[in-house]
């Protein structure tokens, strides 16, 4: 994998998943690299360059975010509205990957600026699928405004 390779933020309280989206893209041979941080604290703090992770370097702004709902602290809810607060990051492209598929939290995630709703898998191959996806569409195909320089 390149040093110029796009970076993805996941966003995930549980350890085992995290595990499990590791990995889910080690298996997919994405074309990005993962940065998996435990809460909702840590990932305002990777996001805004602060303590540990001011070092843009090593911790460099990520193309897109994987981000849980539940989580202890800050929730996913809290993450996204300060995402969307923040004028760098306004464009930043947001997918909830959650085990919650109430209606209303897909409500909530949308009318709070989630770019995408997807609900975590049962088994590693259709993690795997769902990264091959996520990689293919996201860092692909789509097109986001300000480019890779959000």
């Amino acid at each position: 994998m390149s040093a110029a390779a796009p970076h993805i933020l996941h966003v995930d309280d549980d350890p085992g998943d995290t595990l499990l989206m590791q990995q889910a893209c080690r298996k997919a041979e994405v074309s990005f690299q993962l940065h998996s941080v435990g809460d909702g604290e840590t990932a305002i703090a990777y996001l805004n360059g602060a303590g540990a992770y001011s070092d843009r370097e090593r911790y460099p702004l990520p193309a897109l975010v994987l981000l849980d709902l539940k989580m202890p602290r800050k929730s996913g809810f809290d993450v996204l509205a300060w995402i969307r607060s923040e004028p760098p990051l306004k464009y930043l492209p947001v997918i909830i990957f959650t085990a919650s598929n109430q209606e209303e939290d897909i409500r909530r995630a949308y009318e709070a600026g989630a770019n995408s709703y997807l609900v975590k898998p049962v088994g590693i191959h259709t993690l795997i699928e769902m990264v091959k996806m996520i990689d293919g569409y996201w860092l692909g195909l789509n097109q986001s405004p300000g480019g890779a320089n959000l």
